[in-house]
């Protein structure tokens, strides 16, 4: 094409990268197209480098991940019993104390999980107050590790003692078990870290009243399909982490009549069903367990890229590959979004608890394109849940076609969150969640989004290239 011809043609213009140079050809009226790119790994040499090391691995890679997706979505979870901690958990105690996230030592706790692990101490008649609790808690008497160690898992402080009631959840299909404590409610609860006489008098009524009740009607249901629940939920308007109006109301639709049929006395029928009915967030601590004994099945694949964990213990954020069992750990970030009356972004605790598994297995904050109520609840507009939920399919290796979003024409969500996409395209996983305060005792101050650090996942990528080098070896 000759210059001449080449400078008589309407230009079609198309701006690569920057959006400044948008405004200019806005005001002057030129049609444009933009197109947002930024260059792999943000230009990060190191980064660079260790992804073309990795390429050569990439059939494997992609075989690993395709398998590691597979066995997610294959899950099939049945909520079993409720028993006490002590009775189900594996290597645990009656010193053992389980909290949320990477392991940590208690005197680097945040003010949360102090709080909550003192009302644990007394809860369990180990300390009679909280200065008891506190000098208990700093003696070494106490064995404090990460619940994902136990196959368990915990929403906020994620604290589990031996005594307290969980939620038993197998998976038939790979014969693995989860454990999850109850969910109290809303208010001064324990997970936030609040320890009064009436977080203690709630604790022990769920553990006398209604994890017997509760157990009984299990036996009798013979065991409740969790996964059929928050497929159902996410066509209702959930996303199964902070939004749980519709799974926590199947649920009790699907264990009610079993209640009803149990040997205890009527009044404590009614107390047992009305807490479920009234507590809106009962299914989390559902969801949570289900996404963890999913997750837990695609561990130990060799060359698997694939996230099986994304935690927080309110100090780090910790995530975990399906290659291997190391947590790679970075300063956790603070959530951005709406506070409570009387309460400021200061107020708040860097994020914390385990609740993440839920965007880890594909919902959650993955999910939010299909509860587009939620934005009310975390901030932002409804665009933007549907902009995340498309965009996480950027970094993921599958999509779940069990778990689909009627708002965005039942399209999957994501799974299979890929740490070389994460680093490749500088996106990183939206998660949703509630905010506690930085201070023992106060409790939920607000509710909104945010993002694991970056530097997780270039830990977890260096990691991961060591260990196929010197498998090559």
């Amino acid at each position: 094409m000759s210059v001449n011809k080449l400078f008589n043609e309407q230009l079609k213009v198309v701006n690569i990268g920057s959006p400044s140079f948008k405004e200019d050809y806005e005001k002057q009226e030129i049609e444009y197209i933009h197109l947002n790119w930024t260059p792999p790994a943000s230009g990060n040499l190191l980064l660079l480098n260790q992804l073309n090391q990795i390429r050569p691995y990439a059939d494997k890679i992609n075989q690993a991940n395709e398998q590691a997706v597979k066995i997610i979505k294959s899950a099939e979870a049945r909520l079993i019993a409720i028993k006490k901690a002590f009775d189900v958990i594996p290597n645990m105690s009656k010193n053992t104390i389980l909290h949320a996230g990477p392991p940590i030592d208690f005197e680097k706790m945040a003010g949360p999980m102090k709080g909550a692990i003192i009302g644990a101490l007394i809860y369990e008649g180990l300390a009679k107050n909280e200065k008891e609790a506190m000098k208990l808690a700093e003696s070494g008497q106490i064995e404090f590790d990460s619940a994902h160690h136990h196959d368990a898992v915990g929403p906020m402080a994620g604290i589990i003692s031996a005594s307290m009631p969980v939620h038993v959840l197998y998976n038939i299909v790979d014969k693995n078990y989860s454990y999850c404590t109850i969910n109290e409610g809303l208010g001064k609860v324990l997970r936030y870290g609040a320890n009064n006489e009436a977080v203690i008098k709630k604790l022990k009524w769920l553990e006398k009243t209604f994890q017997p009740v509760m157990n009984e009607a299990l036996i009798l249901s013979g065991g409740i399909d969790i996964k059929s629940i928050i497929t159902q939920a996410l066509h209702m308007g959930d996303e199964c982490h902070n939004r749980n109006k519709a799974s926590s109301a199947l649920f009790l639709r699907e264990i009610a009549s079993h209640i009803l049929s149990t040997s205890f006395t009527n009044l404590e029928k009614k107390e047992v069903l009305d807490f479920i009915k009234n507590n809106e967030h009962y299914f989390l601590n559902l969801s949570m367990p289900y996404c963890k004994l999913a997750l837990d099945s695609a561990r130990n694949i060799k060359y698997s890229t694939v996230l099986v964990a994304m935690s927080r213990n309110g100090v780090d954020f910790g995530i975990q590959l399906a290659h291997d069992n190391r947590w790679y750990t970075a300063p956790a970030n603070y959530v951005k979004g709406l506070m409570f009356p009387g309460f400021t972004e200061e107020d708040a605790a860097p994020d914390i608890g385990d609740s993440a598994i839920t965007e880890t297995c594909g919902i959650g904050g993955f999910a939010m394109g299909g509860a587009p109520a939620i934005v009310q609840f975390v901030g932002g507009v409804v665009k933007q849940a549907f902009d995340y939920s498309k965009q996480m399919h950027e970094i993921t290796a599958g999509k779940h076609q069990v778990f689909t979003l009627p708002p965005l024409d039942f399209m999957p969500t994501a799974v299979g969150i890929d740490i070389m996409k994460v680093i490749e395209t500088g996106i990183l996983p939206i998660i949703n969640t509630g905010m506690a305060h930085k201070d023992a005792g106060v409790g939920q101050v607000g509710a909104g989004l945010v993002h694991p650090p970056m530097a997780c996942f270039e830990k977890a990528l260096s990691g991961f290239l060591k260990d196929i080098k010197e498998d090559k070896k």
